[in-house]
């Protein structure tokens, strides 16, 4: 049984999912009893016995489903070789989703960090619940710091018997705000090693991995912001490699089946209510200016025509970090299987480096690296978010201590500007906190090394993805993709979207080519005085 009694006081989770705040208003020795009785009750909570039993593993391909029909000609022709296909599209990125889970016929395997209840959120778990009605065996492995919140719905989907739900590193107490923070406060150590991992296996012949979650904002479909981001849609035997990363982390410790933690919830009544509920939503769905937009998009009607273009290579791989990462007491190199291949990809270029990350804090080690490369003669270009655009001002922080050094020795750095509210010429900085909010406007991890090679996945350039997350990504030698990814650079860089940042007589300067500033654009006192103090504090390896 494992316990959750131990006491930290580390860690900070992106996303406003953590910093609880309690009051208590009884006084004297009876709200010490009850404090101390509550946190024993509650903060010690002990998640239920894992299940143990066979493994289960992705389901082989044949050559019945549409998708079989569709994919084994183009691998017959090209032995060894996968294709792939960047979807750098929001509303792309959805209808692929959408479709290619109407399509299946087989099997479906879902891997994500977010799950949201919105639009796109609940059309495609609609999607799913429907693929199961057809006999399609559903896997459904999602975070449970995302997860919890939706814990009937996720547990009802349960109930379905060709669904299977299972969450990472759960909660033991499945509801309520106090259960839940003294919880985290117990045991934050556990708590704040979470599965960043996005994908969407089809068949295990049609595949999507990238930095994408579900939710409205990740294709284009948010009214307020929406984010930057890349997934890469792809064939061949690399679909087979993201299965058995998918497989790893269905099979392993850190995963409860979630009717294990809720065998109450997992409900068949509930389950039809939620299939009704959605199935509503879908009508009134249809006529939203999201989806009707979607009839006249090119690349949604190549989707439907299963005529997706994809650039075909056999030099790939598949780096996906262990579940257990977080727990081994390894160096970073050797814990994680992204870093590690990401920085021996990056190693060995031999003419540039292009790098995009949300959130960037490159610490000592890394900034040396880079700096590094530029005095072997390599060209090293980044992009994250500036201060005004990124939504954890502690990450900026972070970020901040390395500025200066980087640009001393060669590298070039970019910041993206906060995205427009649509309509209102405001910056969208809703909800923006020192720890986390949605309203960053870069999601994207991606990189380019000497014009052929791409890496697309979930990995921020940071302590977090290095240490305390699970991450994947997928490196790809193909020079389409790795122009395509450049291009995307390049248009995220000019004047309109980024401001370069420079050093002017050992001063940092922000310029897109009209005005230059001397301080942090676009951000207020009180964001600079926030990046400031996390700068401050002994906080770095968990950024």
């Amino acid at each position: 049984m494992a316990l959750s009694c131990v006491v930290s006081t580390h860690g900070i989770q992106r996303g406003g999912q953590m910093g609880w705040k309690m009051k208590l208003t009884l006084t004297g020795v009876g709200t010490l009893a009850l404090s101390a009785l509550l946190f024993v009750m509650l903060g010690c909570s002990s998640l239920p016995p894992r299940p143990e039993g066979p493994a289960v593993q992705a389901l082989p391909v044949g050559q019945e489903t549409r998708l079989d029909q569709v994919v084994a000609p183009a691998l017959e022709a090209r032995p060894g070789q996968s294709g792939f296909h960047l979807v750098s599209d929001g509303v792309e990125a959805f209808a692929l989703r959408g479709l290619s889970g109407r399509a299946a016929e087989r099997s479906l395997d879902l891997q994500y960090y977010i799950w949201h209840d919105d639009l796109t959120g609940r059309l495609l778990a609609l999607e799913v619940i429907e693929a199961a009605d057809r006999g399609v065996r559903v896997r459904v492995l999602l975070d449970d710091m995302d997860a919890r919140a939706k814990n009937f719905a996720i547990a009802a989907l349960a109930a379905h018997p060709n669904i299977s739900v299972r969450v990472f590193n759960p909660f033991a107490s499945r509801q309520g705000f106090f259960g839940k923070a003294m919880e985290g406060l117990t045991s934050f150590s556990r708590i704040n090693h979470r599965m960043h991992n996005k994908s969407w296996i089809v068949d295990n012949r049609f595949a999507l991995a990238g930095g994408r979650n579900i939710g409205d904002e990740y294709f284009s479909a948010s009214e307020h912001v929406n984010f930057n981001d890349l997934d890469l849609a792809f064939v061949g035997p690399a679909v087979n490699e993201l299965s058995a990363s998918f497989d790893r982390y269905w099979n392993s410790d850190q995963v409860w089946p979630i009717e294990t933690l809720s065998p109450d919830d997992v409900d068949t009544q509930a389950l039809d209510d939620l299939r009704r509920r959605a199935q509503a939503y879908a009508v009134e769905a249809r006529q939203t200016p999201y989806i009707k937009a979607m009839e006249g998009h090119d690349a949604v009607a190549a989707a439907k025509a299963m005529a997706l273009p994809m650039n075909w290579t056999g030099h790939w791989k598949v780096l996906s970090d262990a579940p257990d990462k977080a727990t081994r007491d390894t160096a970073p190199l050797e814990s994680s299987a992204v870093l590690h291949g990401l920085t021996q990809a990056v190693g060995q270029a031999q003419e540039e480096v292009v790098l995009v990350s949300p959130y960037f804090v490159p610490g000592r080690s890394g900034t040396g690296q880079l700096v590094g490369l530029v005095a072997k003669g390599r060209d090293v270009r980044i992009l994250t978010n500036s201060l005004a655009a990124n939504d954890v001002a502690a990450v900026h922080g972070g970020y901040s201590a390395y500025r200066k050094d980087l640009l001393e020795g060669g590298v070039a750095l970019w910041e993206l500007k906060p995205e427009r509210v649509a309509g209102d010429g405001k910056e969208g900085k809703e909800g923006i906190s020192m720890f986390g909010s949605s309203g960053a406007s870069l999601h994207s991890k991606a990189a380019v090394i000497d014009g052929r090679v791409a890496f697309v996945g979930s990995f921020n350039l940071d302590p977090r993805s290095v240490s305390l997350n699970s991450e994947q990504g997928i490196l790809v030698e193909e020079p389409v993709i790795a122009a395509q990814v450049a291009s995307l650079f390049q248009a995220m860089t000019s004047p309109a979207s980024s401001w370069q940042v420079t050093l002017e007589d050992g001063d940092l300067r922000w310029s897109d080519g009209t005005e230059s500033f001397d301080k942090e654009p676009e951000a207020s006192f009180g964001r600079r005085f926030q990046a400031k103090v996390a700068r401050w504090l002994p906080v770095e390896t968990l950024l």
